[in-house]
């Protein structure tokens, strides 16, 4: 598979990655058994894919363990993705309850991810979001600590403003920033952007398939695991979907035209606007892993690039793409 530097850091991954947050319980049915899913996570490495995505409070804590179990053999081929940030109650309730990323609770956390993860070193350590408690000049301090110790190689932030992501590259030179970024989601392009290219700065966009709503895959008829956290988002409730049809239905028609799927051409456009941009699509069916790393070598022509933009820039997506007190937590 092609390879892309992560700005200009020197970190090398596959153009695709792939986000591992559904191969375990905590956000929705599993797509498997845990066998199962570390099959799937294996055959994605044999396929070229070498970034691997995960968080502590993905599950919490279940998914590391999952992708530490499944890349232990490989680990050498790999790159391997997690983020520290929230605050975890500790009478028993799995589900975070806050943010907390003081440098203590950092380093602290980051132990506990390095056992799961069963890895002496993270590749890329992101601050899932950032904490308004604390300043970013000592996150980014706790994480320059632990790449001197070794324990961490690079780091990241997460749906941060450019204001901070410059603060925090000035104490420890920032990696990648993971923010979502989709034909329905372009904010990035106003500010983040610029400044990430200014800065040498590596993207890698989550949710670049519309969480699943790019693909086709949903209508207003899909119903959701009482876990999936799409249930709750505005974009996703029943008449927002059978809205935002029109948007899927017109990239799909593009799709056909170019004999490749819509997830393919989502996937292509967002390669096609920088080198340095590295999607991570989430799935835990191999299928979907191999269509989705075919959208590699699926090429657009800058007039085709044009269109997409159009298309997409004249419609007005209906619903916001988070509750209120989700969104709060991000442009910070």
């Amino acid at each position: 598979m092609e390879k892309r530097q992560l700005g200009k850091s020197g970190l090398e991954v596959s153009a695709i990655g792939l986000g591992c947050m559904r191969s375990s319980p905590g956000h929705g049915a599993v797509g498997g058994t845990k066998q199962e899913m570390i099959a799937v996570l294996r055959s994605a490495v044999d396929r070229g894919i070498t970034l691997f995505d995960t968080a502590q409070v993905y599950g919490p804590f279940v998914n590391e363990e999952l992708v530490g179990e499944a890349l232990a053999p490989v680990r050498g081929q790999v790159v391997i993705a997690t983020k520290f940030g929230f605050q975890f109650d500790t009478s028993g309730d799995p589900h975070p309850n806050g943010l907390n990323s003081r440098p203590e609770h950092i380093k602290e956390t980051v132990e506990a991810s390095l056992k799961r993860l069963r890895t002496e070193r993270i590749d890329l350590l992101y601050q899932h979001r950032v904490d308004p408690d604390v300043s970013i000049e000592e996150v980014a301090g706790a994480v320059k600590d632990l790449i001197a110790q070794g324990k961490v190689s690079h780091f990241g932030m997460s749906e941060a403003a450019a204001h901070t992501i410059r603060r925090a590259h000035a104490v420890q030179p920032v990696t990648a920033l993971q923010s979502e970024y989709s034909l329905w989601w372009k904010r990035p392009e106003e500010e983040i952007m610029p400044m990430l290219e200014e800065l040498g700065i590596g993207f890698v966009p989550f949710s670049p398939l519309g969480k699943g709503y790019l693909t086709g895959s949903l209508t207003e008829d899909t119903t959701f695991d009482k876990e999936d956290n799409r249930s709750s988002f505005p974009r996703f409730t029943a008449e927002a979907r059978k809205a935002n049809r029109v948007l899927v239905d017109a990239i799909a028609n593009f799709a056909a035209r170019k004999d490749a799927t819509s997830a393919q051409v989502a996937l292509a456009w967002l390669l096609a606007k920088k080198p340095w941009i590295v999607p991570i699509p989430g799935t835990t069916q191999l299928q979907r892993v191999e269509e989705n790393i075919a959208a590699t070598t699926l090429e657009l022509t800058a007039s085709e690039i044009r269109e997409l933009d159009d298309l997409t820039s004249a419609f007005v997506v209906i619903g916001d793409r988070y509750p209120a007190e989700v969104e709060k937590m991000t442009n910070r």
